[in-house]
């Protein structure tokens, strides 16, 4: 059992760190108080060709595997959560379905575009009345001759407001509950098709989440992604990965709030002697540290069983659901530590 990162994964980590420690964290603040995309920031990543991480160099992608973009979804996640949110979308479930199964004509238009950065993709799963209760889904995709018709609406939709295309889950019967779902492509000038109003958030700002308005929007049945009715399980396929995504984010955020928090017991005295040095906050910084590194076990160990084609599933749901946890812990002592200034 090796716990060392290979010397192309140190490599790599490295060479993410430097480009966000350069580009992205002295932005962190600038994206938190005006709450807009960073289409710059962006392009730039989309030129590293980072958005094609996941995805093999003979459709366009860097070859990598889940351990890679893991390392690098921790490290965005540790220079700005909000802006980390939109690349991951951009790498996995906005670009995953069209490079699976669209067609060449598709992947033209949409998918080797997103790999530059040149367009931004997104997916749309959750309704008014149905988060994680896909069989619930509303939205409805009826085909007529040689086309589809959606009606429906989405909400909570990441990079929505921006977004050049959509994956979209929808019902092709309903009667069938989670057997009636498939996904497919929605681009934004498609008729039918309207953007709500940007949802308020309190966090996780620069990534614009919105309601989107399917209205007898017709789409060519070319953009089915995949088959009727097997909506489901192709999102099962992808669903360990997602996961694990989410538990570097959360790894990258916890990192970045304890390394400030360390830094500001150190410079704050109190009592005569840099608050680290009494025992409340040196605990409080013992018990972080710990739970931060169990978390990254987890999320590492999830991403290097998937890549070696064990079952990862279980270990998957496992690590995002230590990892987010220790996050909001981390973040509610941190803040903590910072007393009046933390708010």
């Amino acid at each position: 059992m090796d716990f060392r990162f290979s010397e192309e994964e140190e490599f790599f980590r490295d060479n993410v760190r430097k480009f966000v420690e350069r580009e992205v964290r002295p932005r962190a603040e600038e994206i938190d108080r005006k709450d807009e995309f960073p289409f710059d920031l962006f392009r730039k990543v989309g030129e590293l060709g980072y958005f094609g991480i996941r995805y093999p160099e003979e459709d366009g992608g860097m070859g990598g595997n889940t351990m890679l973009f893991t390392i690098m979804m921790e490290e965005f996640a540790w220079a700005s959560l909000g802006f980390a949110a939109s690349v991951a979308m951009q790498c996995l479930m906005g670009t995953n379905f069209l490079y699976r199964f669209g067609t060449k004509e598709i992947k033209e238009r949409c998918f080797y575009p997103a790999l530059r950065g040149e367009k931004i993709g997104t997916i749309a799963f959750t309704e008014p009345d149905a988060g994680s209760d896909l069989a619930n889904i509303r939205t409805v995709a009826k085909r007529d001759g040689d086309y589809y018709v959606l009606n429906g609406t989405k909400t909570w939709i990441t990079n929505a407001t921006i977004a050049d295309f959509v994956t979209v889950c929808a019902s092709t019967d309903r009667s069938k509950g989670l057997k009636g779902l498939a996904f497919f492509l929605v681009e934004r000038d498609t008729p039918g098709y309207s953007v709500g109003k940007k949802i308020e958030k309190l966090g996780a700002k620069g990534s614009e989440n919105t309601e989107i308005i399917f209205e007898d929007c017709r789409i060519p049945k070319e953009n089915l992604l995949g088959e009727e009715g097997k909506g489901f399980q192709y999102l099962l396929e992808i669903l360990a990965e997602i996961r694990i995504m989410t538990g570097a984010l959360a790894i990258g955020l916890a990192r970045a709030a304890l390394e400030d928090g360390i830094r500001y017991s150190k410079e704050r005295v109190a009592f005569g002697k840099p608050i680290c040095k009494h025992q409340l906050i040196a605990e409080k910084i013992a018990r972080m540290r710990t739970d931060l590194d169990a978390s990254k076990l987890l999320v590492y160990r999830a991403a290097w069983l998937k890549d070696n084609n064990l079952p990862h599933l279980t270990e998957a749901s496992m690590a995002k659901y230590h990892a987010t946890e220790t996050c909001c812990m981390i973040v509610d002592e941190v803040t903590r530590i910072y007393g009046a200034y933390g708010f």
